[in-house]
């Protein structure tokens, strides 16, 4: 009994310092945002002037702005391909080819960033010395991106798939839905939460990222992570971190959101079960 009663407390201090160590640093960021001091981590009194600063900056504004554009479009790619790749991954588990399609969508995954950023930027300057197209920038960090979008999308909708109860789909079909309705009306509906859980999952990695972004950029097509980073060797002011603090605040709203949407859609979804099985 005291055995068991040291082993879960001590469970609770490690989850503790675990949380800690996660999260400490970022109530330290948001709060030395409101420091008057010109020094990222010195307390000097409250104020808001680099929240002001912060709305005049022109490379971080345009920056930002750019960053959210390939990042919702790489998102957005990255679930539409994700979900076609899933698909033809968990229905069709036996074609020719299967093995390598399956190695080349998760490849991504294992492979260093910078091996793949290299090996991307090499390919399009190829093409483009033989067309003309395309001007590294926009376009080609966006190709970057959905590249390991794509795979981590993959394996959170696959997850899904695999857990799906097959007899809802055969039923459909039984009373005479085509493979197409069966999927945008019983598959598409009760993938949803894996689908809104990949693109928020992407979402997060493209507007991060830093490495592939750093190799298929060109002039005039700088990242938020990219200026953030290039400023760091100069030395950063609190502009960061009041940049930080709106970030955080906008990522918690959409967490917020997604995860009251998920839970609510099990939610329905459960009582739509248990409402078929009374009959």
């Amino acid at each position: 009994m005291i055995a068991t009663r040291a082993g879960r407390w001590t469970s609770r201090i490690w989850l503790l310092l675990g949380f800690a160590f996660l999260y400490l640093p970022i109530v330290a960021l948001v709060v030395f945002s409101f420091t008057d001091s010109p020094v990222p981590n010195i307390w000097a009194g409250f104020s808001l002037r680099w929240y002001d600063k912060l709305a005049q900056d022109d490379d971080i504004r345009q920056g930002l702005f750019l960053s959210l554009k390939i990042a919702g479009a790489t998102a957005t790619g990255s679930i539409l391909l994700g979900t076609l790749a899933a698909f033809t991954l968990e229905r069709f588990p036996r074609f020719r080819g299967r093995a390598v399609f399956a190695g080349m969508v998760s490849a991504p995954l294992v492979m260093p960033e910078v091996i793949v950023g290299l090996s991307l930027l090499l390919m399009l300057v190829s093409l483009q010395r033989l067309t003309g197209f395309p001007e590294r920038g926009l376009l080609t960090i966006w190709l970057g991106h959905l590249l390991v979008g794509m795979a981590y999308a993959t394996v959170v909708i696959g997850a899904r798939l695999r857990d799906l109860n097959p007899q809802f789909e055969e039923a459909a079909q039984d009373l005479g839905a085509r493979p197409t309705q069966v999927f945008f009306l019983v598959t598409l509906p009760m993938i949803a939460p894996s689908l809104v859980a990949a693109w928020l999952l992407t979402f997060t990695l493209s507007l991060d990222d830093v490495v592939m972004s750093a190799f298929l950029s060109g002039p005039g097509s700088t990242t938020l992570p990219l200026v953030i980073f290039s400023r760091a060797r100069l030395g950063l002011d609190p502009t960061v971190n009041a940049l930080a603090t709106v970030v955080i605040a906008v990522v918690a709203v959409f967490v917020i959101a997604s995860s009251y949407f998920i839970a609510a859609h099990e939610r329905r979804r459960y009582r739509e079960q248990q409402a078929a099985l009374r009959g």
